[in-house]
């Protein structure tokens, strides 16, 4: 029986971890500009795991980009647990991130002088938030790392040290995880192993996920997947299988290459 979006989502937050209004991002001026995104919409509620795919050039890097923080659109609105980014700064968007948004990237980016356990407590002392060693002991635990908290990164596998850097994005709390091709480094069972937790961290902490990525085996641990394509969206599947997930991405791919083709270039986005 699976939960209700409702009972799925945490105390406190909204139902929409997610929301993109007309989101459009154009890269250079002129005849060399690249529109990356446009005027993409979409919702994610509370809880859930989408995966995003397309085909290269589609857009998909930048919309991570945006929506979780690391680039502003151009035009259009991007809201987080039901509250807008990008008002003020930069300071503003680093405190925003900090508080409402965890990554997970394919290089794990772990300090090699931290131990598992430093490493997971990091971004609550940068945030300069008390770090409470039991929770973050549970959640080690939970990710099947309790034996491993005085470890240093160099004495992990690659999917062990990604299973640090879940315990870091979650150690906040956030509304959203954003993982960007966590398994691109890793063998086929210690991806499994990962897509796994990334699902696990959805039923038992409520997280919503979002995850970036070319392989459709990596998508079909997903709830839904969104197609782009052209800086737009493309499509969804909804209880995805790898082959659905492989059969729409050959039918976009070559469309793209046709579309390409047309206007003698290649471009990457």
């Amino acid at each position: 029986m699976t939960m209700s979006d409702r009972e799925r989502r945490p105390a406190g937050r909204a139902a929409e971890a997610l929301r993109l209004v007309s989101v459009s991002k154009v890269y250079g001026t002129g005849d060399s500009s690249v529109t990356a995104l446009d005027g993409v919409t979409l919702s994610l509620p509370a809880g859930s795991f989408t995966a995003v795919m397309g085909p290269s050039g589609s857009g998909k890097s930048t919309l991570l980009q945006c929506a979780a923080g690391l680039d502003r659109p151009d035009r259009g609105q991007v809201l987080v647990d039901g509250e807008e980014m990008g008002g003020g700064g930069e300071a503003a968007l680093t405190r925003f991130r900090r508080d409402r948004i965890g990554f997970v990237f394919q290089q794990y980016n772990l300090l090699p002088t931290l131990t598992v356990e430093e490493n997971t407590a990091l971004p609550l002392r940068l945030a300069g938030r008390k770090a409470d060693r039991d929770g973050i002991r549970a959640i080690l635990t939970q990710v099947g790392l309790g034996e491993r908290l005085g470890h240093l990164p160099g004495e992990l596998s690659g999917g062990q040290r990604q299973r640090v850097a879940i315990a870091r994005a979650l150690v906040t709390r956030p509304a959203v995880i954003f993982a960007d091709e966590p398994t691109g480094a890793l063998d086929t069972r210690s991806a499994r192993d990962v897509l796994s937790l990334l699902r696990e961290t959805v039923r038992r902490h409520g997280s919503t996920v979002v995850l970036v990525t070319h392989d459709p085996v990596a998508a079909s641990y997903a709830d839904s997947v969104l197609f782009l394509a052209d800086g737009r969206l493309a499509g969804h599947l909804t209880a995805p299988t790898a082959e659905a997930v492989a059969e729409r991405m050959t039918h976009l791919g070559d469309r793209a290459a046709g579309r390409r083709a047309d206007n003698g270039s290649l471009t990457e986005v």
